[in-house]
């Protein structure tokens, strides 16, 4: 684990130094889905501190067990029904799509951290709004009470080559540039390093830390 943990920050260290950026601007998200809590204890061991899940079923028996100091990241489809209790155990959430979720987070008792999901590739089988509608979805966030907009995420195509990812995470940024946010959350385990040079603040990465899942 500590190899790849390495690794991987030594990854980030270079793409950050192929655009004059400082790798403490780029959060890196333990993609811990399907793997066990003592994978995860492991990698909190060695400092680091945010973890991202994508199923609530397997999320809340995690935080039950691991260090409270935790930051967890919903990265998964969220249904609207769940929002909330996602709302109230998550550091953040990158998947927010609907009104329908932005109605269930407001009745949380706290405030939480989310990424508007978007579809920028428009494929049908994705999750998240479209380009067209993002400036007055991201009204609606605004006037959720509970709710602090803190940017946009987006899931590329599959791609055999990184560089085939760029041209999304490039409209990413300029979409966040648009309505005035740096955050972005883009990028996984292929096509990080692209992702970052491309301005992501957020980076979602699993297999290459944790090893190939069952």
């Amino acid at each position: 684990m500590i190899e790849r943990y390495r690794n991987i920050q030594d990854r980030i260290a270079r793409a950050c130094d192929s655009v004059g950026r400082d790798a403490s601007s780029v959060t890196l998200i333990a993609v811990s889905k399907t793997y066990p809590a003592s994978a995860i204890q492991e990698l909190y061991d060695l400092g680091h501190r945010d973890f991202g899940e994508s199923r609530l079923q397997e999320l809340v028996p995690k935080v039950e067990e691991l260090p409270k100091d935790i930051r967890w990241h919903f990265i998964g489809k969220l249904q609207s029904n769940k929002t909330r209790r996602a709302a109230e155990i998550c550091h953040a959430i990158h998947t927010i799509e609907t009104s329908s979720q932005l109605k269930e987070l407001n009745k949380s008792e706290k405030s939480v951290d989310v990424f508007i999901e978007v579809n920028v590739a428009e494929e049908e089988q994705k999750s998240g709004i479209l380009q067209n509608s993002l400036d007055t979805f991201v009204q609606d966030v605004i006037r959720c009470e509970q709710a602090n907009l803190s940017g946009l995420m987006t899931i590329g195509p599959v791609v055999q080559d990184p560089e085939q990812s760029r041209p999304y995470f490039r409209k990413l940024r300029h979409l966040g540039e648009s309505i005035g946010t740096k955050n972005l959350s883009m990028g996984m385990s292929l096509d990080f390093e692209v992702g970052i040079q491309e301005g992501a603040t957020h980076i979602r990465v699993g297999t290459l830390l944790f090893g190939a899942r069952d």
